[in-house]
C-alpha cells in the first residue's frame, strides 16, 4: 500500500486521547500498524435520528479506509454522513491486586470524518480489492471478477484518515503501592490470533490441492 506523506497524526479536538495520554501514538505508521492488522472495524453513524454501529470488512489504500455494503441500504447510496470507525485488537488481560486496576492490554485506532460515496473508476474497483485484499490477500485475481449485476448490488464509502487516533496500552497492571502483596498472583494473560487449517468448500474435489495464497495465510 502507498501511504500518505505526513508522517505524524494531528490531533483535532475529538480525536486527541483524553485519559492515559501516554498511551496516544502519534506515528501515523502506527495507525496503519493497527488497520492493517484487524479483520473487522466498527462504523458507527446515526441512523433515523438513533446511533448506530455497524461491524464490517475494511480495506486502506494510502490514507484512505474503504467499508462497502449493500447499494440496497439508503444511509449507504447517499453518502456525505459523519462517522466514526474503530479496529481494536486484544492483546491480553491484565490481572491486577486490586479489582480498579483490572485491565486489557490493547491497540486502537479511532478514525471520524465524512464518508463519502465512491462511485468513479478506478478508485471503485481499487476499493473493493483493497476490501477482498485485506481479508483475503491472493484472491481477487484467483477468483472471477464482479459482473455488473454484482457491482451495481454493492456501495463502497470511503474515509480520508485526516482525524485518527491510536491508543496502546502494553505490560503488567498498574496496582498501587500498598496494594503490592507477594500474596496475591498479579499479570497478564496475553491473547492471540491464528488461522486454523483450511476446511474445502463441499464442492471441492478431495484431492483438490489448497490454494497457496490460503496456505500461507498468517496473522
Amino acid at each position: 500500500m502507498s501511504d500518505a506523506v505526513s508522517t505524524t497524526l494531528s490531533p483535532t479536538p475529538r480525536s486527541t486521547v483524553g485519559r492515559h495520554r501516554e498511551r496516544g501514538a502519534t506515528d501515523r505508521a502506527a495507525l496503519y500498524d493497527v488497520l492493517d492488522h484487524g479483520l473487522v472495524c466498527h462504523l458507527a453513524l446515526v441512523r433515523d435520528g438513533a446511533p448506530v454501529v455497524l461491524p464490517t470488512g475494511y480495506g486502506r489504500i494510502g490514507d484512505t479506509l474503504y467499508v462497502h455494503g449493500s447499494s440496497g441500504a439508503r444511509w449507504l447510496r447517499e453518502g456525505g454522513i459523519p462517522v466514526c470507525a474503530t479496529v481494536t485488537h486484544l492483546d491480553g488481560i491484565v490481572y491486577a491486586r486490586s479489582a480498579f486496576h483490572f485491565s486489557m492490554n490493547y491497540r486502537s485506532a479511532v478514525a471520524h470524518g465524512t464518508a463519502r460515496l465512491v462511485t468513479e473508476e478506478p478508485e471503485r474497483t481499487a476499493a473493493l480489492r483493497a476490501i477482498v485484499e485485506h481479508l483475503a490477500p491472493g484472491s481477487w485475481d484467483y477468483t472471477r471478477p464482479p459482473t455488473r449485476r454484482e457491482l451495481a448490488a454493492t456501495a463502497v464509502l470511503a474515509l480520508d484518515l485526516d482525524e485518527a487516533s491510536v491508543k496502546i496500552r502494553t505490560g503488567p497492571p498498574a496496582d498501587d503501592p500498598e496494594d503490592l502483596s507477594p500474596e496475591v498472583w498479579a499479570g497478564v494473560v496475553p491473547l492471540t490470533s491464528t488461522f486454523g487449517t483450511p476446511r474445502p468448500d463441499p464442492h471441492v474435489p478431495a484431492d483438490a490441492p489448497v490454494p497457496a495464497h490460503v496456505t500461507t495465510r498468517t496473522p
